[in-house]
């Protein structure tokens, strides 16, 4: 399978150049099926959980043990939340935006030399997956490994990192060791890369999707995104929610590694991303991975007799092929792993 990810199987088409073009009607490539479309006039407009991180390494031992109990439910409960006074600059946080907009808005023949190649898909890309013919997303992005530093690509950066303590906290509300999901990631040897998504204004908003609905195949998301105008959609109780970004906020999310490593105590929940026809917009996505040849299984403690392990081992390299291979499909994969990893 691996041979499939050399090259993409057919020329790259960019997405931002097709908005700009003027079209009025969108390729059909980038057309979902009815089932898929974004569906407006059915959103549900509810807020996921804000937590205050403020007190998480406090002295006061109520209060780092009242915002435990925050982000334990938020990760029981949705998956997802956005975290406040986080301890980053908010001119950073904006800055941060302004530079990658800065990058999009560049010619397209600075852009082109930093393509990428489904091999790793680091640098300038248009796509996720490698099936000929298949139904596109209408996004563009740029893709960056942080850590470990051998994988970074020093010739695909045109600079950002995050602390480890939210995975501390999950660990710790789990019952477990503050280091264990850190450890069981592969301590300092633990992945970490970004990505930059920019979804061009569409003609046809109602017809596609910025990022089809998936789950986040490593394991914790942190997302800093454009707060001028909503785009990501979570699913609660079988409803698309669009999220309402909080100002100066990051929106933290569990991703299926960290399902797996709680025995699905914390879940990874399906999202996806719509766009529109008013105005462009920028997010950035932190993924924090499992060390990709580490086997990534149930912790010990978190399961019994009563709760068998509901995953077998499996490394991260050969778990996120899936996605590289077939692009974003929902929760087929975490689910389809559970019954056969």
């Amino acid at each position: 399978m691996m041979n499939c990810l050399q090259s993409w199987p057919e020329p790259v088409v960019r997405v931002q150049s097709l908005s700009e073009s003027g079209i009025r009607a969108i390729p059909d490539r980038y057309i979902k099926p009815p089932s898929d479309r974004p569906g407006f006039e059915n959103q549900e407009h509810v807020d996921i959980p804000v937590v205050d991180l403020k007190n998480l390494f406090s002295h006061d031992r109520t209060l780092h043990e009242e915002t435990l109990k925050l982000i334990s439910s938020a990760c029981k409960e949705w998956g997802f939340f956005q975290a406040v006074n986080h301890g980053i600059s908010h001119e950073l946080m904006k800055r941060t935006r302004e530079v990658w907009r800065e990058f999009f808005n560049s010619p397209l023949e600075v852009k082109q030399e930093y393509a990428n190649a489904p091999t790793t898909y680091e640098g300038y890309g248009s796509r996720l997956g490698v099936q000929k013919g298949a139904i596109l997303d209408w996004s563009d992005y740029f893709f960056l490994h942080y850590l470990p530093v051998h994988l970074r690509n020093p010739s695909k950066w045109p600079s950002l990192p995050s602390s480890c303590r939210l995975l501390k906290a999950m660990s710790i509300s789990l019952g477990l060791k503050e280091d264990h999901l850190q450890n069981a990631f592969g301590g300092e040897d633990i992945g970490a890369c970004l990505r930059v998504n920019f979804y061009p204004k569409c003609p046809q908003p109602d017809l596609t999707l910025g990022l089809s609905s998936h789950s986040d195949p490593g394991g914790m998301t942190l997302l800093l995104p454009d707060h001028d105008i909503a785009g990501l959609q979570v699913r609660k109780n079988g409803n698309w929610i669009t999220v309402k970004p909080v100002p100066n906020a990051f929106i933290v999310n569990v991703g299926d590694q960290i399902q797996v490593m709680s025995n699905a105590i914390y879940k990874s929940v399906e999202h996806r991303v719509i766009v529109n026809s008013v105005k462009d917009r920028v997010s950035l996505a932190f993924f924090c991975n499992p060390k990709s040849d580490l086997l990534i299984e149930p912790a010990k403690e978190l399961v019994s007799e009563d709760r068998p392990a509901l995953y077998s081992p499996m490394t991260f390299d050969e778990y996120r092929l899936y996605i590289r291979t077939y692009g974003p499909r929902g929760k087929t994969q975490v689910e389809f792993s559970g019954s056969n990893r």
